[in-house]
């Protein structure tokens, strides 16, 4: 884990999202897909914790080598201020963090489901998959074709890609887990890797549960250091013994986890519904809204 002061290279917009490209390699030697980082934001009241941010790409060759991508939701005041982030100035940032996915070592076809903006962190393994000989597949989903991340990228990274929408206006209409069966079937799918909602998580764990897939997925869960301190994004994970659960810290322990071991309804039950939104500077694992 570094702290760098990181020069802004380019920004762009990507339909609902933008893209946020820094230089940094200290930290882009040593992330890993599924990893974040934790950027400060200005002084003010309405800016009191850092952001986390998911990483979406790093450079570690060429001539775009040290460099670090990010996708960003901005729907909040501390990412919509790195949203507007210019060429040439600096993001006080620290990464990376978190423990991300690990790659199969026999097996080969890998089925990657993305919902919404998730999408950034699998594309990110779905590169180191294929440049270890892995069979690469996708399922990306959204509400709508603006919030769909990079369908292109999809298409040249997998052997097949199903791209769904809710209201129809990309690919075919209806959600990820409506997808989620066939694309298993014609992809001969060994290994699930996926990053989305807690609910659709949940939905492709049960999935996977009952076909007998091993599985990763990067949990969506509020952070507020980013750093295991504040005890904020905890997960309850089942002990492999099966003497109980622990509640494991997506910051530190995660955001990847086997959901096998996710006591989804605990986790999900506490989950709160009713409560008003928690301060802005409370962002969630990987780019999410704030």
């Amino acid at each position: 884990m570094k702290r760098v002061r990181a020069e802004v290279l380019s920004t762009r917009k990507m339909g609902a999202y933008h893209q946020l490209t820094v230089v940094a390699p200290e930290i882009a030697e040593k992330a890993r897909p599924g990893q974040f980082v934790s950027i400060r934001m200005p002084t003010g009241r309405e800016f009191l914790l850092r952001r986390h941010l998911a990483i979406h790409d790093a450079s570690r060759r060429g001539g775009w080598a040290g460099t670090l991508e990010f996708v960003i939701d901005p729907t909040g005041p501390g990412t919509a201020w790195l949203a507007s982030a210019r060429a040439h100035s600096f993001l006080d940032v620290i990464g990376p963090l978190g423990k991300g996915f690990a790659h199969p070592r026999r097996l080969t076809n890998c089925l990657l489901v993305a919902e919404r903006h998730g999408a950034a962190t699998l594309y990110f393994l779905a590169q180191e998959l294929v440049a270890t000989g892995k069979r690469v597949d996708m399922v990306v989903g959204a509400e709508t074709m603006e919030q769909v991340l990079k369908p292109i990228e999809a298409k040249r990274l997998s052997q097949t890609v199903a791209i769904v929408t809710a209201d129809g206006t990309l690919g075919d209409r209806g959600a990820v887990m409506d997808a989620l069966p066939e694309a298993a079937d014609r992809s001969g799918a060994q290994v699930v890797y996926a990053a989305g909602s807690a609910r659709t998580l949940e939905y492709v764990a049960a999935f996977c549960r009952e076909r007998g897939l091993p599985a990763q997925m990067a949990l969506e869960e509020r952070m507020g250091c980013g750093t295991g301190l504040c005890q904020t994004c905890v997960v309850p994970i089942a002990r492999k013994d099966g003497s109980g659960y622990d509640n494991l810290r997506s910051c530190v322990d995660g955001p990847v986890f086997n959901p096998a071991r996710v006591l989804w309804d605990r986790w999900l039950g506490e989950r709160p519904t009713m409560l008003p939104t928690p301060p802005e500077g409370l962002p969630v694992t990987r780019s999410w809204p704030g």
